[in-house]
């Protein structure tokens, strides 16, 4: 039996299809080796930048990095990828701007990804804005594995949730809470944590979105007796660990304080490694 591909991959993609969803941009990508090596958590490294079409990206220095959606067969073009963006910043404009045909340069999958349980247990996925991209192809895993999942989503606005109907197929039961209560119920994650962990009773807790966020769900986590995972949402410069600009302050399995890079250690670290307090004032 021959055995997984493993390892990042720097291919020249094509970009599918692009539509906007909400707040965000949803991009298809043909990348050729990236999906068979993807396990959910991971992510990809883009260059962006040059002319409308795509031809000569990498004019900005720094590439950008987005979770891996989806991995999907597409007919004739195999299996492909698919990126949630939000267009905030230059970078991220520029990809909202592509048409469908341009080549984007882009190295994946990166970074360790979540880890799965060994026996089916009740698991506890919590999401906030585009962030929760990178908890549904998570989802589909754990319940392969028999896991009952629950999913609770958070986001400012209705614009900036994930489509409910892909949200609602990814779990078992879903909680959707927004900032303005245009959604679900009125809060933050915060505000429901304690209450869903309790009716799902989850052993394990997988977190993505805002460091706050993911704060909160390794205390609760703790609380509650269940084992997290978080993956963090740090700048990442070169994506490969050689600038270190991603330090993320940890304790190591000896109890002493290290730093970690979050793009090569992480992004996904144990809720309950992760000294919350000192990377928020980093």
């Amino acid at each position: 039996m021959s055995r997984p591909a493993r390892g990042p991959l720097h291919v020249s993609g094509e970009l599918l299809a692009s539509k906007r969803v909400g707040a965000y941009r949803h991009l298809t990508l043909v990348a050729p080796g990236i999906p068979e090596r993807f396990r959910p958590g991971t992510f990809v490294a883009l260059s962006v930048g040059g002319s409308p079409t795509g031809q000569g990206g990498g004019e900005h220095l720094a590439r950008r990095c987005f979770w891996i959606h989806r991995v999907k067969p597409v007919g004739a073009f195999g299996a492909t990828i698919d990126l949630v963006v939000e267009p905030v910043g230059t970078g991220t404009r520029w990809l909202d701007a592509l048409a469908p045909g341009a080549t984007l340069e882009l190295t994946g999958p990166l970074g360790r990804p979540f880890a799965l349980p060994q026996e089916p247990v009740s698991c506890l996925l919590v999401g906030e804005g585009y962030a929760t991209a990178a908890l549904l192809p998570l989802a589909e895993r754990l319940r392969e594995r028999q896991c009952p999942v629950t999913l609770l989503v958070a986001a400012d606005d209705e614009a900036h949730l994930l489509s409910a109907i892909e949200t609602r197929r990814a779990a078992r039961a879903v909680t959707v809470v927004t900032a303005d209560g245009s959604v679900g119920r009125r809060g933050g994650v915060a505000d429901v944590l304690d209450e869903v962990l309790t009716q799902s009773a989850a052993a394990v807790v997988y977190a993505a979105g805002p460091a706050r966020t993911l704060h909160a769900v390794a205390e609760a986590a703790e609380r509650h007796g269940a084992w997290s995972q978080t993956a963090l949402e740090q700048p990442l410069t070169c994506a490969t660990g050689l600038c270190h600009g991603c330090a993320v302050p940890v304790v190591g399995e000896d109890g002493a304080a290290r730093t970690a890079r979050a793009c090569v250690d992480g992004p996904v670290f144990r809720g309950d490694r992760v000294r919350w307090v000192d990377l928020a004032d980093a």
